[in-house]
């Protein structure tokens, strides 16, 4: 689990729904690109050390360093480009203070091999996270451009094809350094996953080693845990909760009704 620094205010696009009409709409969206980076690829060496580096020695050998945990506090905010219904859109986190929560994930790079598992799992059960006022915000460090040549790929050739939600560039890195999740000597990111609530609160955070993909049920149940005890703040979902199932008052007499019922 990452901590980190968690210094700026709060969490999430005026209408968080890409699909509403108060969204930026990439469509009508006027960019100028003067100042924006060149359209680069990473190296082959870089993208074979994702595959690489965690079974190596050097896997554990970055440090990271903070004096606050992220978890309970207000996420990072940041103002982005990125690609969404292969336009390019603006994106700030903290638009979405008051509407939604998000689902703000971290990978290392585009056009490789875990990567476009997780992000297609996430674009293929987008609409049960939007049924729960959920929106979900990839991350990496690549260019807009990059990332729009990607979902132009067919995922047969290993691409993204349309997806359901926006994939946000980090070229200068600083997203990734403020949710702790940058490794410094590749310049990439961990592949990190924050659970934000409406008030811009990170209430979850998972962070996996390049090699290792997310699960898209376990981020949905910890999402659903996370709402249910936020509408029912005098009770706490035990070990595996699941929508329907049993919850726990958490004193002495309340929980005894749990474990007498299990």
């Amino acid at each position: 689990m990452a901590s980190s620094s968690a210094s700026a205010s709060a969490a999430l696009i005026s209408s968080p729904n890409p699909r509403s009409s108060s969204f930026i709409s990439p469509k009508s969206q006027t960019l100028s690109f003067s100042s924006s980076p060149s359209l680069s690829f990473q190296s082959k060496s870089l993208r074979s050390s994702l595959s690489l580096r965690p079974s190596t020695p050097r896997r554990n050998a970055f440090v990271v360093k903070s004096s606050l945990p992220l978890v309970g506090n207000q996420a990072p905010d940041f103002e982005a480009e990125a690609v969404f219904d292969q336009e390019f859109i603006k994106v700030k986190l903290s638009d979405y203070i008051g509407k939604k929560y998000v689902i703000l994930f971290f990978y290392p790079l585009d056009f490789t091999f875990v990567c476009p598992t997780e992000i297609t799992a996430f674009s293929d059960r987008y609409a049960e996270f939007e049924k729960i006022n959920t929106e979900v915000l990839g991350v990496s460090v690549d260019s807009v451009f990059s990332h729009l040549a990607w979902v132009q790929t067919d995922r047969k050739s290993g691409g993204l094809g349309d997806l359901n939600y926006p994939l946000i560039s980090d070229v200068t890195k600083s997203i990734s350094k403020a949710f702790n999740v940058l490794i410094e000597d590749q310049g990439i990111a961990l592949r990190g996953l924050f659970i934000i609530d409406k008030e811009g609160v990170i209430q979850h955070s998972t962070i996996n080693n390049l090699a290792i993909g997310r699960s898209v049920d376990e981020t949905l149940r910890t999402l659903q845990a996370l709402q249910y005890v936020q509408e029912n703040p005098d009770e706490v979902c035990p070990a595996g909760w699941k929508p329907g199932e049993k919850s726990m008052k958490p004193d002495p007499k309340g929980s005894k009704e749990y474990f007498a019922a299990i």
